[in-house]
């Protein structure tokens, strides 16, 4: 096992006592790992206020080892029934938790993971995601332009959904801020009662990690 930490760099041996220590990787580690609870926190601190400003469901979502992640969910008194659980890995083209994260992601991490997708959707039959990468280009790149994601009746019947990316000091993008509600009594429209507050709090977010873009 040492031998394998010492080549990702995770552990380094001193020449002269031949102990081990932490390397650079792990530090690294332990710094993103540091800087995403933080943003987590705040984020926390922050979705139930919101929550109760716009009256739907908040949502906060990471980038995990699958994908993007459900960390936390505050639930609207009016909230619809959904079938979605903390630690659910969302997928990219059909949520706007995917959408947003892919917007933001090093392409190289989820070009398989898209192609994927494609695929699967194409042998359902599906027609309401994108079915080439010129596609999938055009529509992340509407999400960078808006700095937001939505989806109508995509991924969930009758479900109306947008997520706002929160960066760090850095410029990586670090969590998503999602909200979804029924189109009954949602309002999907940019820039509107819903979309606005969320966009708000996300830059806010972003501003407070030190995010200056």
């Amino acid at each position: 096992y040492l031998v394998s930490f010492q080549r990702l760099a995770l552990v380094v041996q001193d020449a002269g006592t031949t102990r081990y220590d932490l390397g650079p990787a792990a530090l690294k580690l332990g710094l993103a790992s540091l800087s995403r609870l933080d943003a987590v926190k705040l984020a926390r601190e922050r979705a139930g206020p919101l929550m109760e400003e716009i009256g739907h469901t908040i949502a906060l979502a990471v980038w995990g080892n699958h994908g993007p992640t459900v960390v936390h969910w505050e639930e609207s008194p009016q909230a619809v029934t959904v079938n979605l659980r903390l630690g659910d890995v969302m997928p990219l083209l059909s949520s706007a938790t995917g959408r947003c994260f892919a917007a933001y992601v090093p392409r190289d991490a989820i070009t398989s993971m898209l192609r994927d997708e494609m695929a699967r959707a194409q042998k359902a039959g599906r027609t309401d995601v994108p079915a080439t990468m010129a596609e999938v280009k055009a529509m992340l790149d509407d999400v960078r332009e808006r700095r937001a994601a939505r989806v109508v009746d995509t991924l969930l019947p009758g479900i109306v959904g947008f997520c706002a990316p929160v960066f760090d000091s850095d410029r990586h993008i670090v969590l998503g801020m999602v909200t979804m509600g029924s189109v009954a009594t949602f309002d999907a429209a940019w820039d509107g009662a819903v979309h606005r507050p969320l966009a708000a709090a996300a830059a806010q977010l972003s501003a407070d990690l030190g995010y200056t873009g």
